[in-house]
């Protein structure tokens, strides 16, 4: 027999072989893509991205993890896109002072109450009076012109309480207007690392005071 009969007949013999070995590989590899895309609808999504269109995910406790995981990777990026720790923290070389004051508003009488406040400080405050009055929450910015106040709230009522992150240097502060024939107590408390605050009265005099 010649060797060109010889490799023809091994060849017969390989073929055979050859294409049930393809076909068991292909079985195979079609079997595992269909277990790595079940593991994907019933494990990955819900754990990862919160995604469970079987139901499998939440009954497995899988659906809870992608839940938090996707709050948290929410969260950090809210915090990127305002800078970080370097946007929430804001050092400061002023100690911290606080106070609670009270004005006497005769009938028809009026005052005014500020304190200084550089650009970013923040002030806590809750005020309240024991009547309605009105009021204006308003800042004066560092040179604006004279008599220009930046008004924030404008309104009557009793009370209110809040915070302000003052949005340039100036003084910032409130105005009250007892409208009434009685007079009425305003008392209000504050805190904050502001270091000045003025008193205007209805007469014209400015009363400044000092913190450490």
């Amino acid at each position: 027999m010649t060797d060109l009969n010889i490799n023809a007949g091994r060849a017969r013999q390989r073929g055979p072989a050859t294409t049930e070995t393809r076909q068991h590989i292909a079985v195979a590899l079609g079997l595992a893509l269909l277990v790595a895309g079940v593991l994907v609808v019933i494990a990955v999504l819900p754990a990862e991205f919160a995604v469970d269109p079987t139901g499998i995910g939440a009954k497995l406790g899988l659906l809870d993890l992608g839940t938090v995981g996707k709050q948290v990777a929410e969260l950090n990026a809210s915090t990127s896109a305002t800078g970080g720790q370097a946007a929430l923290i804001v050092p400061q070389e002023k100690p911290f002072n606080h106070e609670t004051v009270d004005f006497t508003l005769p009938p028809k009488g009026t005052i005014e109450y500020k304190y200084r406040l550089e650009k970013g400080e923040s002030l806590l405050y809750s005020w309240k009076a024991t009547t309605a009055v009105n009021f204006e929450f308003h800042a004066e910015p560092d040179g604006a012109p004279r008599g220009y106040a930046q008004s924030y709230e404008k309104s009557s009522g009793a009370g209110a309480s809040g915070t302000l992150t003052a949005p340039f240097p100036g003084i910032h502060g409130w105005y009250w207007e007892n409208t009434g024939d009685q007079p009425v107590t305003v008392t209000l408390t504050s805190a904050g690392f502001y270091n000045l605050a003025h008193e205007f009265h209805a007469d014209g005099s400015v009363r400044n005071k000092s913190f450490p």
